[in-house]
């Protein structure tokens, strides 16, 4: 099963590309890392004080999200995943039943930790989602105040230190593996990536 690694700041499109893929190719299981986060008294506690806390690696069930990850590898039928309440922070354990259809079904995974895993990224499909500063924060200022309760004000805070936090991570990624920038309402890249993907889908 080839994987598809999809990361970027927050707010530049990475979910709204993953939801794309989808739909072409509706196969496809699909990891958001963002539903590992950890949800006890510590972590809690470290975000009163540090507002890029959710942006960093400690703040993630790694251990978890690896054992979904090796499982969904595995084909194992039955497979553990879990969901993150940002409302509540309280994290929701649940299993689902998957069905494999052929080695060249996608496992998608996506999240601003996507890329700093446990995996081999010479050998999946590595793609970073990028916009201008000013349209990410507006959209994260949009899906925070609905969707997680923030003010605007702290949302401000924590993008500013994720978006700084984020570029200062990736360079690394960047240097040793091969990797496609990809703007998600640029409808050129786009097409050439969905192309790439099912001439990998194809072979």
């Amino acid at each position: 099963m080839k994987t598809i690694v999809i990361t970027g700041p927050s707010g530049s499109g990475k979910t709204f590309l993953s939801n794309k893929l989808i739909k072409i190719f509706n196969n496809s299981i699909v990891i958001k890392t963002d539903s590992y986060y950890r949800d006890n008294f510590l972590i809690r506690f470290l975000s009163i004080f540090i507002y890029d806390i959710y942006d960093r690696p400690l703040s993630i069930k790694k251990k978890e999200l690896n054992k979904t990850l090796r499982s969904i590898h595995n084909k194992e039928r039955i497979v553990s995943f879990y969901k993150y309440d940002f409302k509540r922070k309280y994290s929701t354990k649940f299993k689902l039943s998957l069905n494999y259809y052929d080695d060249k079904q996608f496992l998608i995974l996506e999240g601003i930790f996507a890329h700093r895993l446990d995996l081999n990224y010479q050998e999946t499909i590595n793609i970073i989602c990028e916009e201008e500063k000013e349209i990410c924060f507006n959209r994260r200022l949009r899906r925070d105040q609905s969707e997680r309760g923030r003010k605007s004000r702290e949302v401000k805070n924590k993008f500013n230190k994720s978006w700084k936090l984020f570029y200062h991570n990736i360079k690394s990624y960047l240097n040793i593996n091969k990797v496609m920038i990809l703007k998600t309402v640029d409808k050129i890249s786009y097409d050439k990536l969905v192309n790439n993907l099912n001439k990998i889908k194809n072979n």
